[in-house]
């Protein structure tokens, strides 16, 4: 159990008693550790597998769990998302605690909130839909009834779609549209079981009595909610083992929060911590460009960032490519990924990944056109797929007919039989031609017969029948098997996952960081996004962007500020690109080469950019308190001189002084616009002010 892992591993897989934090980088072998962590616990006789509760947050990963720990001879541990195992303790607990039969799952609520919304008299369109659906789960999770909801909202900073005194009034119409039909959702699965354990002390003993210990994975990603059912499954025990990154954190628009994981030497002092940060993922060429993302950051999570070190052997440097427009950058793309599949990189091993969805169908096209397969990750569910339905169908019967069917005769091995029934459903050793409905089929068929090889090496002597079981357990879980095609996703579906080839598309400022990422921390959780999309890859990594949307349109355009310092050519933040080493007016007098927006790093020309020291229209970091106390400073120094106001300090100058707020003469001086004389007549005051103090108010003249 412990051959093979690393020392940091290894002291995750023996530390079995007593609370146990994992701090894991991205690609450090978490799962790994974890994974052998139980087994080990189970092999040792330390741990009874029944005892063991294993969540996360997802049922692909929790599905992965279960795989690899049935392959490590602990197939009894239970390894569930919190939802899966909410659910299956309130099924089990209903008849005895509330009576009665359990309230179906509403499995889709977003037609339940257009109707709540019509009884409200709120017409709500397709986009607002869905973000009030958002705003109605935030509200559920952090533990918000409806008539709380506009206070909370308002004091987490919330950006609500609609009025929230609205948005209150159609969840609070929602919620009896569910109880009015009997039915509960999936936040209601947490909710009732949090009720149900602190209601009935005798229920919570005998879960705990049931599971003794607990594993946590993405820890940074559980919600008040969450945390509270961990509790009180917990009791007052402390057999905890919990896992996670903070500078992975990109839920927290769900109500996802990583404060207990960065808390949790407070909440258990006498815990171990133990970090991982040999990345076996990415080479260091990626991995430094990850690192250098992380060194930019701000905040808490950015207090508590691992440094990754590669384990990997060299490979080739992430390349940035800048198009005109969006499908010249969706065509680029497309023949770089033709050509990474021509060098021997399977389709399924490349992926694309951008911001939101809607950014999809222009890849689609492109990928289309270039005769390239992919899949589109988070659309129609692969269970629920015409041709697999119909599939496991024709499996299900075959495994019913056992020795009976003619058209597995003399075939023994698993893969084989699989081939030849789905065969009779459409697929064929070679791909159909081209790209299209057709062979999204074949891609589908073929993705069920890697599955069963899989399962075959992992369960030796597996027939039919425990397939079939498989595939059940699979499709209650959502845990789909992988299609060979490039993937289309978005950075938040990417999550948990990895490819050989990653290309970030679109990373222009407004969409990475998005435009409505108002607040500081809104903005890092855009940052640690691109972090997560830059350690999705382990060899070969694009980044990308288009100046224009369409064709012929103007180049406004900036490349995401996440890349400034990281991009060949580009400034680092807060630094003044252009500007010479010395001092003062000499320093000025002495400029020599182009001056750089120190946003996106372009060359500047017009005078007033090069004034502010960037774009027009790139975005401004001005503190617009500053500014303002530095206009009304301004209005009176004008006023005692009798000089126009653009006599002691421009617009320009004062919007560049507030964007820089300078703290020591030298900062000062740098800022064009503030010449030797006006840093001796006006330095003081104007420090004074940046530093919130209250200039002299003298007349310069006399001082």
């Amino acid at each position: 159990m412990l051959q093979g892992l690393d020392p940091e591993q290894r002291e995750v897989a023996t530390t079995l008693r007593g609370p146990v934090c994992v701090l894991a980088g991205a690609g450090t072998g978490k799962t790994r550790a974890i994974t052998h962590r139980i087994a080990y616990g189970v092999r040792s006789g330390q741990l009874m597998p029944a005892s063991v509760l294993a969540v996360t947050f997802t049922n692909r990963a929790a599905g992965e769990m279960r795989g690899r720990l049935r392959a490590l001879g602990a197939g009894g541990v239970q390894a569930r998302t919190f939802h899966s195992a909410a659910l299956r303790q309130l099924q089990y607990f209903w008849p005895r605690a509330v009576g009665g039969e359990v309230p179906r799952l509403l499995e889709r609520k977003i037609q339940f909130v257009a109707e709540a919304g019509a009884r409200c008299r709120v017409r709500l369109d397709r986009n607002e839909l869905r973000d009030v659906t958002g705003e109605i789960e935030w509200a559920k999770v952090t533990q918000t009834v409806p008539a709380d909801y506009p206070a909370a909202a308002l004091k987490a900073g919330r950006e609500a779609p609609r009025d929230t005194a609205e948005i209150a009034q159609i969840y609070g119409t929602y919620e009896q549209l569910k109880r009015d039909r009997g039915m509960i959702d999936f936040e209601d699965v947490l909710l009732l079981t949090v009720g149900i354990l602190q209601d009935r002390h005798d229920i919570a003993e005998q879960i705990r009595t049931q599971y003794q210990h607990f594993v946590v994975d993405e820890y940074q990603d559980v919600s008040p909610l969450q945390q509270r059912l961990l509790e009180l499954w917990l009791g007052d025990r402390d057999s905890l083992c919990v896992v996670g990154d903070a500078s992975q954190t990109i839920y927290s628009f769900t109500g996802a929060t990583p404060d207990h994981l960065l808390n949790f030497r407070d909440r258990y002092p006498q815990a171990t911590v133990v970090k991982l940060v040999r990345d076996y993922r990415s080479t260091p060429q990626v991995v430094h460009l990850a690192n250098g993302l992380l060194n930019q950051a701000r905040g808490r999570a950015a207090e508590h960032r691992l440094e990754l070190v590669s384990q990997r052997e060299p490979g080739p440097d992430p390349a940035y490519a800048e198009y005109p427009d969006e499908p010249a950058e969706a065509e680029g793309v497309a023949r770089r990924i033709r050509d990474l599949i021509a060098a021997g990189v399977p389709a399924g091993e490349i992926a694309v990944l951008y911001r939101i969805n809607a950014q999809s169908e222009v890849y689609e096209q492109a990928l289309a056109d270039a005769g390239v397969p992919y899949q589109l990750r988070g659309a129609e569910r692969f269970f629920e797929r015409a041709e697999v339905q119909k599939a496991v169908l024709a499996l299900r019967g075959a495994a019913r007919s056992a020795g009976n069917d003619p058209l597995l005769d003399d075939i023994v091995e698993l893969g084989s039989q699989v081939r030849a029934v789905l065969s009779s459903t459409g697929w064929t050793a070679e791909p159909p031609a081209g790209s299209g409905a057709v062979r999204d089929q074949w891609e589908s068929l073929a993705a069920l017969v890697r599955l069963a090889e899989d399962f075959a090496r992992a369960r030796p002597g597996a027939g039919l029948a425990e397939l079939t079981v498989e595939l059940e357990e699979r499709k209650a879980a959502q845990h789909a098997p992988t299609v060979q095609g490039v993937t289309l996703a978005s950075l938040h579906a990417a999550k948990g996952l990895e490819w050989d080839a990653v290309f970030l598309v679109g990373l222009t400022d407004g969409m990475v960081p998005i435009t409505y990422a108002k607040t500081d921390e809104q903005v890092e959780e855009e940052r640690r996004l691109l972090y997560v999309g830059v350690t999705r890859a382990r060899l070969h990594l694009t980044l990308s962007w288009a100046l224009s949307r369409a064709p012929g349109g103007r180049a406004s355009r900036r490349p995401s500020r996440f890349l400034n310092g990281l991009r060949p050519g580009s400034a680092a933040p807060g630094s003044r690109p252009g500007a010479p080493e010395g001092g003062g007016a000499a320093r000025k007098r002495g400029r020599r080469g182009p001056v750089l927006c120190r946003v996106c790093g372009r060359t500047l020309t017009e005078a007033g950019d090069i004034k502010l020291m960037r774009c027009g229209d790139c975005p401004s970091d001005m503190d617009e308190g500053l500014y303002e106390r530095l206009r009304e400073w301004r209005a009176g120094q004008s006023k005692l001189q009798g000089l126009p106001a653009y006599c002691v300090f421009t617009d320009k100058t004062l919007m560049a002084i507030a964007e820089a707020a300078p703290s020591e003469p030298g900062e000062l001086s740098m800022i064009s616009g503030v010449g030797g004389r006006k840093l001796e007549r006006y330095g003081a005051d104007v420090l004074a002010i940046c530093t919130g103090q209250e200039p002299g108010g003298e007349d310069p003249d006399d001082a």
